[in-house]
């Protein structure tokens, strides 16, 4: 979706901008209306009408996140792109104290979970590209679920932070990744026979840079 442009956009940023430093300074809990207005310097009654509250700044600030490119991974082999999408999780969200404030607003709050969901399911989608480039490569079959791919591939990883608050080695990660290519590759990862794409890709077909983990 394109932003709009002109004073609203300029609005927008400036109270996007001041909600992350704030959640960065003070967490979901200390997250207010009056600090992100005064930090953006927008009047607090534009915050109130245009956002209505703390959860609408965090459900907002995730919608323009999920706008933001973060290349995916393209190292020529879809095990080298796994590996690197893990440890893009590793290094990019374990220590990252916004990423922490938006998932325990997400535990809070509806809409602030709707939002994290609607931002992680484009990160999926726009990461499937490393699987669909290697079923063109010929790595893998055309049946297999590719979101489900990447999910399996970094999904025990999100567990280990915000779960059982586990560290990850480099080495920890790239274990999850490789036991989810040997899932894809015994076929347990397949789509039913009538989700399996047949036709083949025309010219123009394949999906232009996409966009990884990240939530700024």
């Amino acid at each position: 979706m394109k932003r709009p442009g002109g004073r609203s956009a300029r609005v927008r940023d400036a109270v996007r901008q001041a909600t992350l430093a704030e959640l960065a300074l003070h967490g979901f809990q200390g997250l207010t209306v009056e600090n992100v207005a005064q930090r953006s310097g927008v009047h607090k009654t534009t915050v109130y009408r245009r956002w209505g509250s703390a959860e609408g700044l965090v459900a907002d600030a995730l919608d323009l996140a999920g706008e933001e490119p973060w290349p995916v991974p393209d190292t020529g082999t879809l095990a080298g792109d796994l590996r690197e999408l893990a440890d893009m999780v590793r290094t990019g969200v374990q220590d990252d104290s916004l990423v922490h404030s938006f998932v325990a607003a997400a535990f809070q709050n509806g809409a602030a979970a709707e939002a994290l969901h609607r931002f992680y399911q484009a990160r999926h989608e726009q990461s499937a590209e490393v699987v669909r480039r290697a079923v063109d490569r010929g790595e893998l079959g055309a049946e297999v679920d590719a979101e489900e791919l990447v999910r399996l591939a970094i999904g025990p990883l999100f567990y280990r932070i915000f779960i059982s608050r586990e560290p990850i080695t480099e080495r920890e990660a790239e274990r999850v990744a490789d036991a989810a290519l040997a899932a894809a590759r015994a076929g347990i990862l397949d789509r039913a026979p009538a989700e399996v794409r047949t036709e083949p890709a025309g010219p123009g077909s394949e999906a232009g840079p996409a966009s990884a983990f990240g939530a700024r």
